[in-house]
């Protein structure tokens, strides 16, 4: 017997959470009860990073006009890469690729300057700050899966443009914008495979042995 393990009940939650997680874009104008939102917050900072660098920062939206301005960004940038992806351009223009205007609380998620003095774990491997904040996001996610609350990770933005708009020093980088709030229900699926998108593939294409495997 694991003398570590959780009980079966806690065990069936954390993988319940995981698989039905979503990427949500539709969602209700209820607020947020202001102490869930810090337990998600707590959730999130209690992420492993490497080094214990902690490489995240959080910046609430509370400001209408500047909601809008960051909508803009969003709008601006979901027109671009609808050019980019060429002949499903207007394929593309159909899907609701955010919620900014509509969710409950607006995270932004940045990186601070001067991360080049964290050097531990990451001397080989710079980019961990960002994998560790990724780390942040996820438990955030699962967090608000839990309580039964819907968030969506928008990534449609000029980050330049971005941390212009929120004062952000040099050297730091926006790498999320959160669309958090209530939600009617949860999509059955990932949105995008509902949409014909795309399709998400199987575990056993992803695992091999020893070497890669195509």
């Amino acid at each position: 017997m694991n003398k570590h393990r959780f009980s079966d009940a806690e065990i069936a939650a954390v993988y319940r959470a995981i698989a039905e997680r979503r990427d949500m874009r539709h969602f209700l104008p209820d607020p947020v009860d202001p102490e869930i939102l810090q337990r998600l917050l707590q959730a999130a900072h209690q992420a492993g990073s490497v080094g214990l660098m902690q490489p995240w920062r959080f910046i609430r939206i509370t400001d209408k006009a500047l909601r809008g301005k960051i909508h803009d960004l969003v709008e601006d940038e979901r027109i671009k890469t609808a050019k980019a992806v060429g002949e499903r351009h207007d394929e593309f223009m159909k899907l609701k690729v955010e919620g900014v205007l509509d969710c409950a609380e607006l995270l932004v998620v940045a990186m601070p300057d001067k991360r080049e003095r964290h050097v531990f774990g990451r001397r080989t491997l710079p980019e961990m700050d960002l994998a560790s904040a990724a780390c942040a996001i996820q438990n955030l996610w699962l967090a608000a899966r839990a309580e039964g609350l819907g968030m969506g990770w928008v990534s449609l933005f000029d980050p330049q443009a971005l941390a212009r708009l929120l004062a952000m020093p040099e050297g730091s980088q926006p790498i999320a914008i959160l669309c958090l709030g209530h939600v009617a229900e949860f999509y059955s699926k990932p949105m995008l495979e509902l949409e014909n998108w795309a399709k998400a593939q199987s575990l056993e294409a992803f695992v091999s042995e020893n070497c890669w495997r195509d």
